[in-house]
């Protein structure tokens, strides 16, 4: 294989595609477009990718789904429609985002919380890949995984393990 496959995109199932579409607006500042009604809306993050700079690069940020579990598109007309509903307690999306420099991770949870999400955990370090991270369920199930490097925190580029000691606040957790 000469190119890799690549992530094209990622779905966020929920029974309430609407609701949805005002909760991940309200939490993390997307646009997100009603794209065929109440089955299936577009988040589209806006800006482009930073560069080694610190500059928004050629590339776009990845667009996302919030698709109707009742109505999970597209399928042959002939395919059964079931599953219809969301699997509770079972396996969902996971997603990672990365948390901009101009937001936090304490305005992300307390909004989540707030529109029907369930705070997971905050302030953990994770040495492994030298980045903090905290983390919620939407009201749908699916995981929110918040990602952020802490400021005088090194990491390697190649192997993304922390280079000397982290100097990770107090009352965090690490792993």
């Amino acid at each position: 294989m000469t190119y890799p496959n690549i992530l094209v995109f990622v779905d966020f199932p929920s029974d309430d595609v609407n609701a949805a579409r005002a909760f991940y607006a309200e939490v993390f500042g997307w646009e997100v477009e009603d794209r065929i009604a109440d089955t299936f809306a577009r988040i589209v993050p806006g800006q482009n990718q930073k560069i080694d700079d610190g500059t928004q690069g050629p590339s776009g940020n990845l667009h996302m789904g919030i698709s109707n579990a009742a109505d999970m598109r597209p399928r042959p007309p002939s395919a059964p429609s079931e599953p219809t509903q969301l699997n509770p307690g079972g396996r969902a999306v996971r997603a990672w985002i990365m948390v901009s420099e101009d937001d936090s991770f304490e305005r992300i949870l307390d909004t989540a919380v707030r529109l029907g999400g369930t705070e997971l955990w905050r302030n953990h370090f994770w040495k492994e890949f030298g980045g903090a991270n905290a983390s919620f369920m939407d009201p749908w199930g699916n995981q929110l995984m918040l990602w952020q490097h802490l400021d005088g925190v090194e990491v390697d580029e190649d192997t993304h393990e922390v280079i000397g000691e982290a100097n990770i606040p107090d009352g965090w957790t690490i792993e």
